[in-house]
């Protein structure tokens, strides 16, 4: 199981026959001729180009095929540590919760200013910093009554294995293939350092709960039932996840996505998740 997908015999022999039969080619070729002999495509229709790009790396990790060369190197790297430097204003926002609403939550257009400002804004202050979006993802700028930027937040794939979370919903790994996009991970969450205000971060929190599914539904062609967040112990305390009616569902193992082993690789971390419906185990367990 690759990506979601169970691959046999039989798959690897059609790309090895293709890359035999294509020499000069190249893999973004391959990844889309897959895709539309699969018919591989997420549910507003477009083809899942990336998710079958990481799976013929898979494949040739595990000795299966052998990739033709990058044709040209990586760009995602540049892209991530390229950050155009905007003007923003770091004067302090402090008081009450009252004294900026409403505030103002709603998904970024990609290419628009404020994706541009979401961008930065994370890169400089999140200590993640922020990566290239791969897959179905939704960004969040908040915005007071003055349009005074306050918070970002990033939305993007769902883990594909989490032993706690797999246990809170009730499904096998067969169930998971089939519904996993119907979950969202809660990848970054930023309340811009010069803002101080008590309650804003449960508040948004709950402000996104209330929408996210919908904006998903608009952009993507499917809803969201189920939010989950990973949070460091050592760092956070994620009182503000508990505010807004996150649930702690354990911890996770220490292993990343690419660990082929059983040794602990990263930080322990709090498994939190949110429900967007009340029958959502029962819909992701079906």
């Amino acid at each position: 199981m690759i990506q979601g997908r169970l691959i046999g015999p039989e798959n690897v022999a059609m790309i090895r026959d293709w890359l035999a039969a294509h020499p000069g080619s190249n893999r973004t070729r391959l990844s889309r001729h897959l895709c539309e002999a699969w018919n591989w495509r997420n549910q507003a229709g477009r083809l899942k180009d990336m998710a079958c790009r990481s799976l013929l790396l898979k494949l040739q990790a595990r000795g299966q095929i052998e990739l033709p060369p990058r044709q040209v190197g990586p760009v995602n790297g540049l892209r991530n540590r390229r950050v155009v430097e905007l003007v923003h204003d770091p004067s302090p926002i402090q008081g009450p919760l009252q004294a900026l609403r409403p505030v103002q939550v709603a998904p970024l257009a990609e290419g628009s200013a404020d994706a541009a400002s979401f961008r930065f804004l994370l890169q400089r202050y999140h200590y993640l910093g922020h990566r290239n979006c791969v897959g179905e993802n939704l960004k969040y700028l908040a915005r007071d009554r003055q349009d005074r930027p306050l918070a970002c937040l990033l939305f993007g794939s769902a883990a594909w294995r989490a032993a706690v979370r797999d246990r809170w919903i009730g499904w096998n790994s067969q169930e998971r293939g089939r519904h996993l996009c119907l979950l969202t991970n809660n990848t970054r969450f930023l309340i811009l350092p010069w803002v101080r205000v008590p309650r804003l971060a449960s508040h948004l929190l709950g402000q996104v709960a209330a929408r996210l599914s919908a904006d998903w539904q608009r952009k993507y062609g499917h809803p969201i039932y189920l939010v989950e967040t990973f949070v460091e112990q050592e760092r956070f305390e994620a009182t503000c996840y508990q505010a807004a009616g996150w649930v702690r569902a354990g911890l996770t193992t220490g292993r990343t996505r690419n660990d082929e082993g059983h040794q602990a690789r990263a930080a322990i971390k709090s498994i939190y998740l949110k429900a967007l419906r009340a029958d959502a185990q029962r819909r992701l367990a079906s």
